[in-house]
């Protein structure tokens, strides 16, 4: 019986043992995959609306290739635009929950700004405190909120990205197999996030630049998960290298 490419594992992800394993993967070709996941991120964020979901789309095929003993060279990155238009579907629909956020937030920033702004006479001094006290704890509020959303977001969002490139889904099927993947793998998910946010944070005190140097161990752990929970499946996942041409004349045998 064929394994059915919409089944996955729960309770599989150990957080520690998936950096280990991601570091594992990728150590003795470390500035390929460093190249790789640096570009891809960079040029995502640079029009993160467009291009985020196929550059993505693009580190994880050359993230699964690589585990499952497949060559993987630079310009296989770019293989992420042969899933443009999911991997576009996906990416909006990660962004989504943030965009819904910002909007109640301009909402009430203009609703705090417009009236002072308005205003003939100028404040006094007991009238600025208050105001600033106001939007500054309006500000910490906001912040508080976007982390939790953002952290909701990746546990969810985790698998969408590898599922368009390793089981050919939509962008939507994708989206919605990955929050049923995250909900079953939750505290594993969640443990994963905040190890690589550690790491991340440790990057960024050593002069900022360790984090980009930990970047492509955190994407490598994400795809050692990701392939936790969604088993190889041979002839379907991962896209094998062509097989070599038949010795001459072998036809004829």
């Amino acid at each position: 019986m064929n394994p059915n490419p919409l089944e996955f594992r729960a309770g599989v992800i150990k957080p520690l043992e998936c950096i280990k394993e991601g570091w594992a993967l990728i150590k003795d070709q470390y500035w390929l995959f460093f190249g790789i996941s640096l570009v891809g991120v960079l040029i995502g964020g640079a029009f993160a609306i467009v291009l985020m979901g196929p550059m993505m789309a693009g580190v994880f095929y050359c993230l699964l290739r690589r585990h499952e003993g497949e060559p993987v060279e630079f310009g296989m990155l770019f293989k992420g635009f042969d899933y443009f238009v999911q991997g576009l579907i996906a990416g909006l629909l990660k962004m989504l929950p943030i965009m819904i956020l910002m909007v109640p937030y301009y909402i009430f920033l203009i609703a705090m700004m417009l009236p002072n702004m308005l205003r003939q006479d100028r404040p006094g001094p007991e009238e600025t405190q208050r105001f600033m006290l106001s939007f500054f704890g309006f500000e910490m509020l906001f912040v508080a909120a976007i982390m939790v959303v953002s952290m909701v977001v990746e546990i969810f969002f985790m698998f969408a990205y590898p599922l368009v490139v390793d089981r050919k889904l939509s962008g939507l099927e994708a989206v919605k197999l990955s929050i049923k993947a995250g909900k079953a793998n939750f505290g594993g998910v969640l443990g994963l996030i905040l190890l690589s946010g550690l790491f991340s944070i440790i990057g960024v005190l050593c002069c900022f630049v360790g984090v980009y140097f930990y970047l492509p161990v955190a994407l490598a752990a994400q795809a050692v998960a990701y392939r936790r929970v969604f088993p190889f499946i041979p002839g379907l996942t991962a896209p094998q290298s062509p097989l070599p041409p038949p010795p001459p004349g072998s036809w004829a045998t």
